[in-house]
């Protein structure tokens, strides 16, 4: 006789086949903690059970279709696909009440795949991540506040939600919001005279985190509220974690009073990640989303892609999602054509002056050197390499190259690519020596756009 729990029920089923088709990360994280409710499904409906409102918020967005068509497969019925959060009587209580007041919640707006783990770590980001994973251990005793700060795309977000996940996951009370979404919530508040639950939400809670804080700049009535605010969890030991595009001392129109609170924990800047960090980051995503590229291809958006994290993501997203819609192979062409209108609007914005720049840094040769007659080794190294990249990262023709460096007409700069070429073939080192300057190049040109 069998007993009750010795045989795999159909919600066991589903998600064992599941597994099979998703990464194991994935499914470690998420899948593996859903505990199919027999008693509460029917033949319309298949209940699961999650830990906790992150885990089951990411399988329905994700995961929810998936799971319904496995059921299909199973006995011919999709049913409805419902995942609550603890006891199955408690479940709609609590979503009633979170949809009555959402303050009640938790969290707001956490993505649950933004944790420590899936973060990538390197030379430019270091400092950063360790100072929020201290903050995330021992919040309100270490650095508070803690201010992140960087360009746009360079993992600020990933890091402050990160935070937030992790003490999610020990039931504490987080408030996780974009600058917005505060000022929004207090306007909503004020004209509606409801200023008590405004103050609730955000000053009872164990960790705030604020997002995007420079666009508090100039709002002076928002500024008010949010500096009482911060005192209020500031003299109660509760952890704030803030991020903004540059250091408090550079907000325009932000009050003294507050740079001066900013300043009180820990400022940690995160700069632009150096090319094996960004490799290492491409890796990670396909690994992640089970996406196959070659390194040929992960070296080609890791050099051609700048700085910008999330761009770079996306432009891996829209690779997969082509190469699923066309059912075809992913191959370096395939790429470079996928993302050709990209690179040509970042080659618009190089010129063949910020190319001699970096390289004259980089290979210690004067730039003057390099646009003069010179036939020093190291100069004609410098040179071939400047005209090299001038050739792949910038619009110009080989004549205004030429023109450019004084040479005779466009016969020279041929040249000049194929001893390039030859040399690539035969030394790993001048690859990469040529890969890391080209990320460099795209990465200050990005740089530059942002301070237009």
């Amino acid at each position: 006789m069998v007993k009750k729990g010795d045989f795999m029920n159909i919600g066991q089923k589903v998600l064992a086949e599941l597994k099979k088709e998703i990464p194991q990360v994935e499914y470690d994280r998420y899948i593996k903690k859903l505990v199919y409710d027999t008693k509460n499904s029917k033949s319309n409906l298949a209940y699961f059970n999650a830990p906790n409102m992150i885990v089951a918020k990411w399988v329905k967005t994700k995961y929810a279709d998936k799971i319904q068509h496995l059921f299909e497969l199973q006995d011919g019925i999709k049913p409805q696909i419902q995942i609550g959060v603890g006891k199955i009587k408690e479940t709609k209580k609590r979503q009633n009440t979170q949809m009555a007041d959402k303050s009640s919640k938790k969290s707001t707006f956490l993505n649950p795949s933004l944790t420590f783990e899936s973060f990538i770590v390197g030379d430019s980001n270091q400092f950063a991540y360790t100072t929020a994973k201290s903050v995330a251990e021992k919040p309100g005793q270490l650095y508070n506040p803690l201010f992140l700060y960087g360009g746009v795309g360079l993992g600020k977000t990933h890091l402050l939600q990160a935070i937030g996940n992790y003490h999610i996951a020990m039931g504490n009370k987080v408030i996780y919001t974009t600058l917005e979404q505060f000022m929004n919530s207090f306007t909503s508040h004020l004209r509606s005279q409801t200023m008590d639950r405004f103050r609730e939400k955000f000053r009872e809670c164990d960790l705030l985190l604020i997002d995007d804080i420079q666009f508090l700049s100039g709002k002076e009535q928002t500024q008010e509220e949010f500096f009482h605010t911060f005192n209020e969890l500031y003299n109660a030991n509760k952890q704030i974690v803030i991020t903004a595009d540059r250091a408090p001392n550079k907000i325009a129109g932000l009050v003294d009073r507050l740079k001066s609170r900013f300043e009180w924990g820990l400022m940690a800047d995160i700069q632009p990640p150096g090319l094996e960090t960004k490799i290492a980051i491409i890796q990670k995503k396909c690994e992640l989303d089970g996406i196959r590229l070659n390194s040929d291809i992960i070296h080609f958006i890791a050099t051609h892609m700048g700085d910008n994290i999330r761009e770079i993501e996306g432009t891996i997203i829209k690779l997969n999602a082509l190469s699923s819609m066309l059912n075809q192979e992913i191959t370096l062409d395939f790429a470079q054509n996928a993302i050709k209108d990209q690179i040509k609007e970042k080659k618009e914005s190089i010129t063949i002056d910020d190319i001699v720049k970096i390289v004259s840094k980089e290979l210690n040769v004067k730039p003057s050197d390099i646009k003069s007659k010179k036939r020093t080794k190291n100069v004609v190294d410098a040179r071939r390499t400047a005209i090299y990249l001038a050739r792949n990262l910038t619009p110009n023709s080989m004549p205004q190259i030429a023109m450019y460096f004084g040479m005779k007409d466009h016969t020279a700069i041929s040249h000049a690519m194929k001893k390039i070429n030859e040399i690539i073939e035969n030394d790993e080192n001048f690859k990469l020596l040529l890969d890391e300057l080209s990320n460099k190049i795209n990465t200050k040109n990005t740089n530059n756009d942002k301070n237009l």
